[in-house]
């Protein structure tokens, strides 16, 4: 299950222990949201960095769930939406490192946060949707149009093209590549740096910054994802 720890002023979202691809079933939202609740109720100068396992950051949506029967799929997107928007206007700095893969809904997780540093010799950033016959959503269509490079965000959306990491930083996706070893610390002390600015101000620039991208996360999910 998803956890967390807290390195002076910096929270430290652990988003699997048990799931390797760190994919977001159910379960995991709702471990998540608590967990944000218990970030949130903190006071004082505090960061966020969410961290995947060493192979995967996250897979992004939990295909088995998606095919079940019975799975109301609008619903589902609808709550995975709300985890963006929630981390997007996050009163504090947010730092995602990249540990390894980072597909599809997983890669969007990491484009959400303030900053992004990604592992230099292993993992991909990718979209897949197109190669798999799966449409964007409309916030998700905003949400990385606005978060990448326009012209980086087209080709990733439309040839499911894979970034490893130091691709990924000289096409800004992130912002630097590291080793894996110095990948986690080297977030938690980007995050600590701007911990000072956690508050309800820095919240309302975000959301002011956002809004575009929060209008359209908020639009309800399709159905379905086949692009029909």
């Amino acid at each position: 299950m998803p956890s967390l720890e807290r390195n002076d002023q910096v929270f430290v979202l652990h988003l699997d222990d048990s799931n390797p691809e760190n994919r977001f079933s159910p379960t995991w939202l709702d471990e998540v949201g608590v967990l944000l609740d218990e970030v949130e109720a903190s006071t004082g100068p505090a960061g966020l960095v969410t961290v995947g396992g060493p192979k995967f950051y996250s897979n992004g949506l939990d295909v088995e769930h998606l095919m079940a029967p019975g799975t109301d799929i609008g619903a589902y997107l609808d709550r995975v939406h709300a985890l963006y928007a929630r981390i997007l206007v996050l009163p504090m700095p947010t730092v995602a490192a990249i540990t390894g893969h980072a597909f599809g809904a997983g890669a969007m997780l990491a484009v959400i946060h303030d900053g992004r540093l990604m592992r230099a010799d292993r993992g991909y950033f990718c979209l897949p949707e197109v190669a798999l016959g799966m449409a964007f959503t409309t916030g998700m269509n905003a949400l990385l149009l606005e978060r990448l490079p326009r012209t980086v965000a087209i080709e990733a959306m439309t040839t499911a093209r894979r970034f490893g990491g130091n691709e990924a930083a000289e096409r800004g996706i992130v912002e630097a590549a590291a080793p894996l070893d110095d990948l986690l610390p080297a977030a938690i002390e980007r995050a600590a740096g701007n911990a000072g600015n956690r508050g309800e101000v820095l919240g309302r620039i975000k959301r002011d910054i956002h809004r575009p991208v929060l209008d359209a996360l908020a639009v309800a999910a399709p159905a379905t994802l086949s692009g029909t």
